[in-house]
Protein backbone atom coordinates (compact mmCIF):
# COMPACT_ATOMS: atom_id res chain seq x y z
CA UNK A 1 0.00 0.00 0.00
CA UNK A 2 2.84 2.42 0.84
CA UNK A 3 4.43 1.89 -2.58
CA UNK A 4 1.04 2.50 -4.24
CA UNK A 5 0.59 5.76 -2.34
CA UNK A 6 4.09 6.91 -3.29
CA UNK A 7 3.49 6.09 -6.96
CA UNK A 8 0.09 7.79 -6.91
CA UNK A 9 1.43 10.97 -5.31
CA UNK A 10 4.46 11.06 -7.63
CA UNK A 11 2.08 10.71 -10.58
CA UNK A 12 -0.06 13.56 -9.23
CA UNK A 13 3.03 15.76 -8.80
CA UNK A 14 4.10 15.27 -12.41
CA UNK A 15 0.54 15.83 -13.64
CA UNK A 16 0.32 19.09 -11.69
CA UNK A 17 3.61 20.36 -13.10
CA UNK A 18 2.56 19.32 -16.60
CA UNK A 19 -0.81 21.07 -16.38
CA UNK A 20 0.78 24.38 -15.33
CA UNK A 21 3.14 24.30 -18.34
CA UNK A 22 0.41 23.22 -20.76
CA UNK A 23 -2.04 25.91 -19.70
CA UNK A 24 0.56 28.65 -19.89
CA UNK A 25 1.21 27.68 -23.52
CA UNK A 26 -2.39 26.93 -24.54
CA UNK A 27 -3.83 30.17 -23.14
CA UNK A 28 -2.01 32.17 -25.83
CA UNK A 29 -3.70 30.25 -28.66
CA UNK A 30 -6.64 31.83 -30.57
CA UNK A 31 -10.12 30.82 -29.42
CA UNK A 32 -11.14 29.78 -32.91
CA UNK A 33 -8.84 26.76 -32.56
CA UNK A 34 -10.71 25.33 -29.57
CA UNK A 35 -11.93 21.75 -30.10
CA UNK A 36 -9.97 21.54 -33.33
CA UNK A 37 -6.97 19.36 -34.09
CA UNK A 38 -5.25 22.54 -35.28
CA UNK A 39 -4.90 23.57 -31.64
CA UNK A 40 -2.75 20.52 -30.90
CA UNK A 41 -0.78 20.96 -34.12
CA UNK A 42 0.10 24.51 -33.07
CA UNK A 43 0.94 23.52 -29.51
CA UNK A 44 3.37 20.76 -30.51
CA UNK A 45 5.66 23.48 -31.85
CA UNK A 46 5.97 25.06 -28.41
CA UNK A 47 8.81 23.68 -26.22
CA UNK A 48 7.01 24.70 -23.01
CA UNK A 49 3.90 22.75 -23.99
CA UNK A 50 5.96 19.73 -25.02
CA UNK A 51 7.71 19.76 -21.64
CA UNK A 52 4.30 19.86 -19.97
CA UNK A 53 3.11 16.91 -22.05
CA UNK A 54 6.31 15.06 -21.19
CA UNK A 55 5.68 15.58 -17.48
CA UNK A 56 2.07 14.44 -17.91
CA UNK A 57 3.12 11.28 -19.77
CA UNK A 58 5.62 10.43 -17.05
CA UNK A 59 2.87 10.99 -14.50
CA UNK A 60 0.54 8.69 -16.40
CA UNK A 61 3.21 5.99 -16.51
CA UNK A 62 3.61 6.18 -12.73
CA UNK A 63 -0.17 6.21 -12.45
CA UNK A 64 -0.35 3.05 -14.52
CA UNK A 65 2.17 1.39 -12.20
CA UNK A 66 -0.01 2.39 -9.25
CA UNK A 67 -3.11 1.02 -10.99
CA UNK A 68 -1.23 -2.22 -11.63
CA UNK A 69 -0.77 -2.64 -7.88
CA UNK A 70 -4.17 -1.49 -6.61
CA UNK A 71 -7.81 -0.97 -7.53
CA UNK A 72 -9.01 2.19 -9.27
CA UNK A 73 -11.03 3.22 -6.19
CA UNK A 74 -7.85 3.14 -4.10
CA UNK A 75 -5.66 5.06 -6.57
CA UNK A 76 -8.03 7.67 -8.05
CA UNK A 77 -8.26 9.87 -4.92
CA UNK A 78 -4.47 10.17 -4.91
CA UNK A 79 -4.53 11.62 -8.42
CA UNK A 80 -6.79 14.44 -7.15
CA UNK A 81 -3.84 15.93 -5.27
CA UNK A 82 -2.31 17.13 -8.58
CA UNK A 83 -3.84 20.56 -7.96
CA UNK A 84 -1.80 20.91 -4.75
CA UNK A 85 1.39 20.32 -6.71
CA UNK A 86 0.29 22.74 -9.43
CA UNK A 87 -0.23 25.36 -6.73
CA UNK A 88 3.18 24.68 -5.22
CA UNK A 89 4.86 25.07 -8.62
CA UNK A 90 3.08 28.39 -9.24
CA UNK A 91 4.08 29.64 -5.77
CA UNK A 92 7.72 28.67 -6.38
CA UNK A 93 7.81 30.30 -9.80
CA UNK A 94 6.42 33.59 -8.51
CA UNK A 95 8.33 33.41 -5.19
CA UNK A 96 5.40 34.20 -2.94
CA UNK A 97 4.38 32.26 0.20
CA UNK A 98 1.17 30.29 0.34
CA UNK A 99 -1.69 31.98 2.21
CA UNK A 100 -4.38 30.66 4.53
CA UNK A 101 -6.71 29.73 1.66
CA UNK A 102 -4.05 27.57 0.03
CA UNK A 103 -3.14 25.80 3.27
CA UNK A 104 -6.81 25.13 4.09
CA UNK A 105 -7.45 23.83 0.57
CA UNK A 106 -4.43 21.55 0.81
CA UNK A 107 -5.63 20.19 4.16
CA UNK A 108 -9.13 19.55 2.75
CA UNK A 109 -7.82 17.72 -0.32
CA UNK A 110 -5.26 15.65 1.57
CA UNK A 111 -7.63 14.95 4.47
CA UNK A 112 -10.44 14.06 2.09
CA UNK A 113 -8.24 11.57 0.25
CA UNK A 114 -7.09 10.01 3.52
CA UNK A 115 -10.65 9.82 4.90
CA UNK A 116 -11.98 8.15 1.77
CA UNK A 117 -9.25 5.50 1.78
CA UNK A 118 -9.49 4.86 5.53
CA UNK A 119 -13.28 4.57 5.66
CA UNK A 120 -13.86 3.05 2.22
CA UNK A 121 -11.07 0.45 2.31
CA UNK A 122 -11.50 -0.37 -1.43
CA UNK A 123 -10.98 -4.01 -2.31
CA UNK A 124 -11.77 -6.66 -4.90
CA UNK A 125 -11.93 -6.03 -8.61
CA UNK A 126 -12.13 -8.34 -11.58
CA UNK A 127 -11.91 -8.36 -15.37
CA UNK A 128 -15.40 -8.05 -16.88
CA UNK A 129 -16.47 -9.91 -19.97
CA UNK A 130 -15.74 -7.90 -23.11
CA UNK A 131 -19.38 -7.95 -24.17
CA UNK A 132 -20.77 -7.58 -20.68
CA UNK A 133 -23.63 -5.16 -20.16
CA UNK A 134 -21.60 -3.39 -17.46
CA UNK A 135 -19.59 -1.67 -20.20
CA UNK A 136 -22.77 0.30 -20.89
CA UNK A 137 -21.80 2.38 -17.85
CA UNK A 138 -18.73 3.59 -19.73
CA UNK A 139 -20.82 4.41 -22.79
CA UNK A 140 -23.20 6.42 -20.60
CA UNK A 141 -20.29 8.44 -19.19
CA UNK A 142 -19.03 9.14 -22.72
CA UNK A 143 -22.50 10.32 -23.77
CA UNK A 144 -22.66 12.63 -20.73
CA UNK A 145 -19.21 14.01 -21.58
CA UNK A 146 -20.36 14.65 -25.15
CA UNK A 147 -23.38 16.49 -23.74
CA UNK A 148 -21.08 18.77 -21.74
CA UNK A 149 -19.07 19.56 -24.87
CA UNK A 150 -22.22 20.44 -26.82
CA UNK A 151 -23.41 22.64 -23.96
CA UNK A 152 -20.00 24.37 -23.86
CA UNK A 153 -20.42 25.60 -27.42
CA UNK A 154 -23.24 27.94 -26.41
CA UNK A 155 -21.95 29.53 -23.20
CA UNK A 156 -19.50 32.27 -22.18
CA UNK A 157 -15.78 31.55 -21.83
CA UNK A 158 -15.52 30.79 -18.08
CA UNK A 159 -18.47 28.36 -18.24
CA UNK A 160 -17.08 26.93 -21.48
CA UNK A 161 -13.74 26.23 -19.81
CA UNK A 162 -15.38 24.52 -16.82
CA UNK A 163 -17.63 22.34 -19.01
CA UNK A 164 -14.79 21.30 -21.31
CA UNK A 165 -12.53 20.60 -18.33
CA UNK A 166 -15.22 18.53 -16.64
CA UNK A 167 -15.71 16.54 -19.86
CA UNK A 168 -11.94 16.01 -20.08
CA UNK A 169 -11.88 14.82 -16.46
CA UNK A 170 -14.65 12.34 -17.23
CA UNK A 171 -12.65 10.96 -20.15
CA UNK A 172 -9.54 10.71 -18.00
CA UNK A 173 -11.57 8.74 -15.45
CA UNK A 174 -12.61 6.34 -18.21
CA UNK A 175 -8.98 6.18 -19.31
CA UNK A 176 -7.88 5.15 -15.81
CA UNK A 177 -10.43 2.33 -15.71
CA UNK A 178 -9.41 1.07 -19.16
CA UNK A 179 -5.76 1.21 -18.07
CA UNK A 180 -6.51 -0.86 -14.98
CA UNK A 181 -8.56 -3.34 -17.03
CA UNK A 182 -5.79 -3.76 -19.62
CA UNK A 183 -3.12 -4.27 -16.97
CA UNK A 184 -5.20 -6.87 -15.13
CA UNK A 185 -5.85 -8.74 -18.38
CA UNK A 186 -2.14 -8.70 -19.14
CA UNK A 187 -1.38 -10.40 -15.82
CA UNK A 188 -3.96 -13.18 -16.14
CA UNK A 189 -2.69 -16.76 -16.66
CA UNK A 190 -2.70 -17.61 -20.33
CA UNK A 191 -2.89 -13.96 -21.31
CA UNK A 192 -0.09 -11.81 -22.62
CA UNK A 193 0.68 -8.98 -25.01
CA UNK A 194 -0.75 -11.02 -27.86
CA UNK A 195 -4.13 -11.39 -26.18
CA UNK A 196 -4.17 -7.69 -25.35
CA UNK A 197 -3.46 -6.73 -28.96
CA UNK A 198 -6.59 -8.47 -30.19
CA UNK A 199 -8.85 -6.90 -27.54
CA UNK A 200 -10.61 -3.57 -28.03
CA UNK A 201 -9.62 -1.95 -24.72
CA UNK A 202 -6.11 -0.68 -25.64
CA UNK A 203 -7.34 0.98 -28.83
CA UNK A 204 -10.28 2.58 -27.07
CA UNK A 205 -7.85 3.76 -24.38
CA UNK A 206 -5.72 5.50 -27.03
CA UNK A 207 -8.71 7.28 -28.60
CA UNK A 208 -10.08 8.34 -25.21
CA UNK A 209 -6.67 9.72 -24.20
CA UNK A 210 -6.40 11.81 -27.39
CA UNK A 211 -9.91 13.20 -27.00
CA UNK A 212 -9.21 13.99 -23.34
CA UNK A 213 -6.07 15.92 -24.27
CA UNK A 214 -7.95 17.91 -26.94
CA UNK A 215 -10.69 18.81 -24.45
CA UNK A 216 -8.37 19.81 -21.63
CA UNK A 217 -6.16 21.92 -23.93
CA UNK A 218 -9.31 23.63 -25.24
CA UNK A 219 -10.30 24.37 -21.64
CA UNK A 220 -6.82 25.75 -20.96
CA UNK A 221 -7.15 27.91 -24.09
CA UNK A 222 -10.48 29.32 -22.90
CA UNK A 223 -9.66 30.42 -19.35
CA UNK A 224 -6.94 30.59 -16.66
CA UNK A 225 -5.98 27.50 -14.73
CA UNK A 226 -7.98 28.50 -11.66
CA UNK A 227 -11.17 28.06 -13.70
CA UNK A 228 -10.36 25.01 -15.81
CA UNK A 229 -8.23 22.72 -13.64
CA UNK A 230 -10.53 22.25 -10.60
CA UNK A 231 -13.42 20.88 -12.70
CA UNK A 232 -11.15 18.37 -14.39
CA UNK A 233 -9.43 17.37 -11.15
CA UNK A 234 -12.78 16.78 -9.42
CA UNK A 235 -14.41 14.87 -12.29
CA UNK A 236 -11.63 12.32 -12.88
CA UNK A 237 -11.62 10.55 -9.48
CA UNK A 238 -15.42 10.57 -9.17
CA UNK A 239 -15.88 8.95 -12.60
CA UNK A 240 -12.99 6.56 -12.01
CA UNK A 241 -14.45 5.36 -8.72
CA UNK A 242 -17.96 4.99 -10.14
CA UNK A 243 -16.73 2.98 -13.14
CA UNK A 244 -14.34 0.96 -10.98
CA UNK A 245 -17.32 -0.22 -8.95
CA UNK A 246 -19.70 -0.62 -11.93
CA UNK A 247 -17.33 -2.23 -14.42
CA UNK A 248 -14.48 -3.83 -12.51
CA UNK A 249 -16.60 -4.99 -9.59
CA UNK A 250 -14.56 -3.12 -6.98
CA UNK A 251 -16.12 -2.84 -3.55
CA UNK A 252 -16.27 -0.19 -0.85
CA UNK A 253 -17.44 -0.57 2.73
CA UNK A 254 -21.09 0.50 2.91
CA UNK A 255 -21.96 0.32 6.60
CA UNK A 256 -23.37 3.63 7.95
CA UNK A 257 -20.14 4.83 9.56
CA UNK A 258 -17.99 3.93 6.56
CA UNK A 259 -20.46 5.44 4.10
CA UNK A 260 -20.59 8.69 6.07
CA UNK A 261 -16.78 8.84 6.13
CA UNK A 262 -16.52 8.17 2.39
CA UNK A 263 -19.05 10.88 1.53
CA UNK A 264 -17.40 13.34 3.90
CA UNK A 265 -13.99 12.55 2.40
CA UNK A 266 -15.20 13.11 -1.17
CA UNK A 267 -16.98 16.33 -0.18
CA UNK A 268 -13.84 17.63 1.55
CA UNK A 269 -11.72 16.69 -1.46
CA UNK A 270 -14.01 18.52 -3.91
CA UNK A 271 -14.29 21.56 -1.58
CA UNK A 272 -10.50 21.70 -1.28
CA UNK A 273 -10.06 21.43 -5.04
CA UNK A 274 -12.49 24.33 -5.59
CA UNK A 275 -10.74 26.41 -2.92
CA UNK A 276 -7.29 25.75 -4.37
CA UNK A 277 -8.60 26.41 -7.86
CA UNK A 278 -9.52 29.95 -6.81
CA UNK A 279 -6.03 30.61 -5.53
CA UNK A 280 -4.45 33.78 -6.96
CA UNK A 281 -1.27 31.79 -7.60
CA UNK A 282 -2.97 29.72 -10.27
CA UNK A 283 -4.37 32.89 -11.82
CA UNK A 284 -0.82 34.14 -12.33
CA UNK A 285 -0.17 31.48 -14.96
CA UNK A 286 -2.08 33.71 -17.37
CA UNK A 287 0.33 36.62 -16.89
CA UNK A 288 2.66 36.98 -19.81
CA UNK A 289 -0.01 35.58 -22.12
CA UNK A 290 -1.91 37.84 -24.44
CA UNK A 291 -5.37 37.93 -25.91
CA UNK A 292 -5.70 37.65 -29.65
CA UNK A 293 -8.30 39.84 -31.40
CA UNK A 294 -10.68 36.89 -31.64
CA UNK A 295 -10.48 36.12 -27.89
CA UNK A 296 -13.91 37.25 -26.69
Amino acid sequence: MIVTVILGLAAAALLGVGFVAQQHAAYAEPLKDMLRVRLLLDLVRKPLWLSGIGAMICGQILGALALQRADVSRVEPLFATNLIFALAVAAAVYREPLGGREWLGAVLVSGGVAAFLVFGQPYGGRVPESVSVVWLAMILILVLAAGLVLAAVRVVLPAKAMLLAAAAGMLFGVQDVLTRDSLVRLSLPGHGPGALVVSWQPYTLFVIALLGILLNQSAFDAAPLRISLPAMTAAEPVIGIVLGVAILGERLRVDPIALAGEVAGLMAMVAGIIMLGRSPFLAKTEQGSYRRPDRR
